[in-house]
């Protein structure tokens, strides 16, 4: 009789769900890339529910589409073992592929009584041996002969660890000497593999010729679960709902699936029309879920082995709830060590708990401490918990969260409402605002809490916004504290004017500015906390008109005047400085240097660090990239010390965007996804990174994932806004459409967001003129395109900004090429190409020589060809694959090359710089055409780089692009080795 373990077949359901794949890259590629190297042997390692069949099932997926041969086989916790099963259980899928009977070896006859669905495709039974030795080793032979008549083909054995002895002895055969042709590949699991024992039984190693890979399966990061999530709830996806699927999961895949399964199928019948109201409720759905039934029965088998000392001590791990160290969890079980002792190997050799950290012990997942804890009896729970109370407290630095923990399991809710308190209070100092946040929330939600504590807990939820970079926890909390009726009114204002700056640096949200004018009324008795709100509302543009925005600074300042205040002085200096900046005032530089940076009063300073943020930010925007590094730096550093994440975060992406003006493109994307990482709800980090990702991918000749992009950070919805955010979005949607030839789709995109021109000089920094000029003369919009340079050059007389300087000289100059003035338009390209190089810019200085030289060709040619290889070389060191193609085919129609180092050197197995640039390309989901679009190739020379590049690679289109190889630095590595 067969017996199923429970947690046995969880892989095969989960992929059975559709979810797409993540995580699993390079494992995968890897993976595909030897199965198309037969003959080969492959283990993949990984615990109960990682995803071993899932990564099995994809990579021989795009085999079976070819015609390739795949049988699979599982072994099974068997009460009487069946010798050979998973290999039997194997063959019958093969009966379509096999030979003629003439074709096969008569040995294969004696599997006849084995294979009762394959006897009439077999040789006649031969007579069985008296002997049994003989007569097994006469099914040994039958089997290796049956495998080898169906060669090519892959044979999957699932589940190794349940492998009986006879079965190890063949599989451990087979992958000692493999027919030519068959690829082994075995999954297991090596916590259930008996003690001492090696996966086949014997130690093994590849004989000399045989491909193969070890491949272990390790838990999906926080960064993997998020993609997931994205992909399957789509704009339900919160940051906070994907990072409490992580938590909850511990990154087991059988886990996020689960939890994915719950919300797909129950939470869309509470959909309402209140995003965070629905992200609320998804949260509580969430946490309200049950385990998942295949991962609790797999917990209650592994605790069905235990001895009964061994599962007290995992019911004292599970009530303590967090990694606790050997002396605690034995004290709360009460044993002593040496009993404890041999309980706590046995549970970590059961796989119930694990090492977590230098002498901490606890599960290996939430949700297994979930499944020990609702199974311990209610009397043995409540002594458990007052154990754990007494042991914590008696410490010598208490962790007040964990005694409040239990203090609440106990049901002692007053004494738990001071615990809590104390403990928010003691998390936030040592910067947990998670755990503050959360406690505060709890704290909250209980009746009959009194007036005083609601209004304490309130205002320190407010403070925690003010500086947090969670916004879907942070918006519903504060919206739901100004609800709250019984608040006190004076809180409310500063709770109010805590949303409203929280809606604006997180969201770019202009319900903030309204929550920021009933602010104002609220906090009449509060000069410091009002005069903060008008300061902002003074530099709300474009979403505050510019008349009202200064109506707000004037009435700041008369209130300052009025009623003096330190506070409320700094914050209306600060705003002054910003709005200075963004006028271009000269003099805004000196009286930044001059802002005190070691203020003792934690308000104070942070008033001078938006100061010196957006002083850096203008500074970058008009072109004075090292003062602005400076002053950025500055800032990033002193908001890390003093716990302004918000300001910290925007300094960061300031000097990022820095990083992709300057040419420092190494790692560019890394660093945005590590800082989109540390703030996953901040709009601006996540647009920022978006456009950066997008400019990147136009340089690469990668426009769809450039479009992509760019319509990630500026959803159609708001491309027409004119907010400085959006500009650069929309200018490298239009960048796109003029490099695949569209010039009219280009107009019609930027020509709404001229209408009027917006206001900031970022907008002409950034790019948008002079891709909104271009666009317009190929669309023959010739005086419209001179109308809008003279209007911004009009609006921007003055201003000290070597960018904008630099922006104007290269719209003149395609003005002048335009109307055949080649030489006035050469001199105003060579100055924007100076102005860039001084400003270094290498990206922007290679564009202008490239204008420069096409304005050169007709009086020097010689000329011409110097300043496009000058720029090519440019893009070359950027890595600007279809910048560097678009100026090799200009050079071949000057007859010229760029020169290169002598000799053509040979690349073997390795990727030629040409085959790379087409493996991106082909990543990016990029056909043939697109390719050739990007390189200035013919499509037959295209088909002919990219029929090359697979086959280096070993893997087939599709799986280049759902893998993208080269996103590893060491994709070279990923071919099979031999032996």
């Amino acid at each position: 009789m067969i017996e199923r373990s429970v947690d046995m077949s969880t892989e095969a359901e989960t992929a059975q769900h559709g979810y797409p794949m993540v995580g699993r890259e390079r494992e995968l590629s890897l993976l595909a890339s030897v199965l198309s190297r037969p003959t080969a042997v492959v283990f993949v390692e990984g615990e109960a529910g990682i995803g071993k069949t899932r990564l099995v099932q994809e990579a021989t997926r795009a085999l079976c589409d070819r015609g390739v041969r795949v049988l699979v086989g599982r072994c099974h916790p068997l009460r009487e073992p069946i010798p050979f099963g998973p290999v039997l259980e194997a063959l019958p899928a093969a009966a379509e592929w096999l030979p003629d009977v003439a074709r096969l070896s008569p040995r294969t006859g004696a599997l006849a009584p084995l294979l009762p669905g394959l006897a009439d495709r077999l040789p006649p039974e031969p007579p069985t041996p008296a002997d049994p030795r003989v007569a097994r080793l006469q099914i040994l032979g039958g089997l290796r002969n049956l495998l080898e008549a169906l060669c090519p083909a892959v044979l999957v054995v699932e589940d190794l660890h349940w492998a009986d002895e006879t079965t190890r002895e063949l599989l451990l055969w087979l992958a000692r000497d493999p027919p030519p042709g068959l690829t082994l590949v075995f999954t297991y699991r090596s916590e259930d593999l008996p003690r001492a024992t090696p996966v086949l039984g014997a130690p093994y190693r590849r004989p000399p010729g045989t491909n193969g890979a070890e491949i272990r399966l390790d838990v999906l990061t926080e960064r993997d679960v998020c993609d997931l999530v994205g992909a399957v709830l789509g704009a339900r996806a919160t940051p906070r709902l994907a990072r409490s699927v992580h938590e909850r999961s511990a990154g087991l895949p059988l886990v996020v699936e689960e939890d994915l399964l719950s919300l797909t199928s129950r939470g869309a019948e509470r959909r309402t029309q209140d995003e965070e109201a629905d992200a609320h409720d998804e949260l509580a759905l969430l946490e309200s879920a049950e385990v998942p039934r295949a991962l609790q029965e797999a917990v209650h088998m592994r605790m069905a082995r235990l001895s009964e000392p061994a599962i007290a001590l995992v019911q004292a791990a599970a009530v303590l709830s967090v990694p606790s160290d050997f002396p605690t969890l034995a004290e709360t079980a009460a044993m002593d060590l040496d009993q404890a002792t041999e309980a706590l190997t046995e549970t970590v050799r059961s796989a119930l708990l694990r090492e977590t950290g230098p002498a901490l012990y606890g599960f290996r997942h939430a949700l297994a401490q979930q499944a020990v804890y609702r199974d311990i009896l209610g009397p043995v729970r409540d002594g458990l918990h007052r154990r754990a109370h007494r042991i914590l407290a008696a410490q010598p630095t208490p962790h007040l969260v964990q005694i409040a923990h239990h203090t609440r399991a106990l049901g002692d809710v007053r004494r738990w409402l001071e615990e809590a308190e104390a403990a928010a209070g003691q998390a936030l100092a040592l910067g947990d605002d998670g755990v503050a946040i959360a406690l505060n929330h709890d704290i909250l939600r209980q009746p009959d809490v009194s007036p005083a504590l609601r209004s304490r807990v309130a205002l320190n939820l407010a403070r925690i916004a003010d500086y947090s970079v969670d916004y879907a926890a942070g918006a519903a909390a504060l919206r739901r504290i100004v609800a709250d009726p019984e608040l006190e009114p004076e809180a409310r204002g500063e709770v109010r004017l805590a949303l409203g700056l929280f809606l604006i640096d997180q969201r770019g949200d202009k319900q903030g500015y309204a929550e920021l004018e009933r602010a104002v009324d609220e906090l009449r008795n509060r000069p410091d906390l009002s005069v903060r709100a008008m300061t902002s509302l003074a530099r709300g543009e474009p979403h505050v008109p510019r008349t009202a925005a200064m109506a707000w600074m004037r009435r700041a300042e008369r209130a300052v005047f009025e009623v003096p205040s330190v506070l409320a002085t700094s914050a209306v200096h600060a705003t002054s400085l910003g709005l200075m900046a963004l006028d271009g005032d000269p003099d805004v530089w000196d009286l930044a240097d001059q802002l005190p940076r070691d203020v003792e009063d934690r308000e104070v300073m942070g008033h001078h660090l938006r100061a010196l943020k957006s002083v850096g930010v203008a500074a970058m925007e008009r072109g004075f990239d090292g003062r602005g590094s400076r002053l950025l730096e500055e800032c990033r550093v002193l908001s890390s010390r003093s716990g302004f994440r918000t300001t910290e975060c925007n300094s960061r992406v300031a000097l990022l965007t820095l990083d992709w003006l300057g040419g420092r493109w190494d790692g560019l994307e890394e660093r945005f996804r590590v800082l989109g990482a540390e703030a996953p709800d901040m709009l601006p980090v996540t647009r920022a990174a978006a456009v950066i990702r997008g400019n990147l991918a136009t340089a690469r000749g990668q426009w769809a994932r450039a479009l992509q992009e760019f319509r990630r950070s500026a959803p159609w919805e708001d491309q027409c806004t004119g907010a400085g955010e959006v500009v650069s979005a929309v200018s490298g949607i239009a960048q796109v459409h003029l490099a695949q030839g569209d010039a009219e789709a280009a107009w019609a995109l930027v020509s709404p967001v001229l209408d009027p021109p917006p206001t900031a000089p970022r907008a002409w920094a950034n790019g948008l003129l002079p891709v909104a000029v271009r666009a317009a003369l190929e669309c023959g919009h010739r005086e419209a395109a001179e109308r809008l340079v003279d209007a911004v050059e009009e609006d921007t007389r003055g201003t000290d900004s070597p960018a904008v300087a630099a922006v104007f000289a290269l719209t003149r100059g395609m003005l002048l090429r335009h109307d055949g003035d080649l030489e006035g338009a050469a001199l105003r390209f060579g100055r924007a190409r100076s102005v860039y190089e001084d400003m270094r810019r290498p990206y922007a200085a290679a564009n202008a020589a490239e204008l420069l030289s096409e304005a050169m060709v007709g009086r020097d040619s010689a000329a011409a060809g110097g300043e496009l290889v000058r720029a090519a070389d440019t893009y070359a060191a950027l890595g600007a694959t279809a910048d560097i193609a678009r100026c090799e085919g200009k050079l071949r129609v000057l007859g010229l090359r760029r020169p290169s180092s002598p000799g053509r050197r040979g690349y073997g197995l390795d990727l030629s710089p040409r085959e790379k640039q087409v493996a991106h390309l082909l990543a990016d989901g990029a056909a043939n055409q697109d390719i050739a679009r990007a390189l200035v190739l013919s499509v037959r020379t295209v088909e002919h780089h990219v029929a090359r590049t697979l086959k280096k690679l070993g893997v087939t289109r599709e799986v280049l692009r759902r893998t993208d190889v080269l996103a590893q630095p060491d994709h070279h590595l990923l071919r099979s080795d031999n032996g």
